[in-house]
């Protein structure tokens, strides 16, 4: 599996190429609907590329990306400082339970052509080539908890509820029809 992530000015967008052993391909992109760093944009293909792989059964996978903070950081040989860094690499080790192999390598640029073109198809908001899987994700896959509010006028009150309402409430309509 390659995959790839790609942040522009029109928004973010991941990429997925699956290479069977008898060289048959699988081309899947994501469009990011939501606020993304590159970062985010490598880590949501990753989770995205381990979720298909093992809902297709796939119990040993080789995964190359050409970004070597993410590499590294799945690996375990450097630190995730930032607190959704680190979100992200927890939800990648959960899903590690599905396999019986896996492996994370670091390939240069020059080797992760397809997934770079795949991603930056979904950030650019491209015409997406036919036999290409689609898939738009409306929120970040990690949720990142956040710091309560420290204004004494927006905390509730003893006894009160709040309501807290979805930003975007098509977005369960809209993956309901896609899906």
């Amino acid at each position: 599996m390659y995959f790839d992530g790609s942040l522009n000015l029109n928004g973010a967008g991941a990429g997925i190429l699956f290479i069977s052993p008898r060289g048959e391909q699988l081309k899947y992109v994501q469009q990011l609907l939501f606020k993304a760093t590159n970062n985010a944009a490598e880590y949501e293909a990753l989770i995205h590329g381990l979720r298909i792989t093992a809902s297709l059964g796939i119990k040993r996978l080789l995964a190359y990306g050409d970004s070597k903070v993410i590499i590294q950081q799945v690996n375990k040989d450097w630190d995730c400082t930032q607190e959704n860094m680190d979100a992200y690499c927890k939800e990648i080790h959960k899903l590690e339970a599905h396999f019986y192999g896996q492996e994370f390598h670091h390939v240069l640029r020059d080797y992760n052509v397809a997934a770079d073109v795949l991603s930056k198809l979904d950030s650019k908001r491209a015409l997406v080539p036919a036999g290409v899987f689609v898939q738009a994700l409306n929120s970040s896959t990690i949720k990142i908890e956040e710091e309560p509010p420290t204004k004494p006028d927006l905390a509730p009150a003893l006894g009160q509820e709040v309501l807290v309402a979805d930003p975007d409430w098509r977005a369960p309509i809209l993956a309901r029809l896609h899906h």
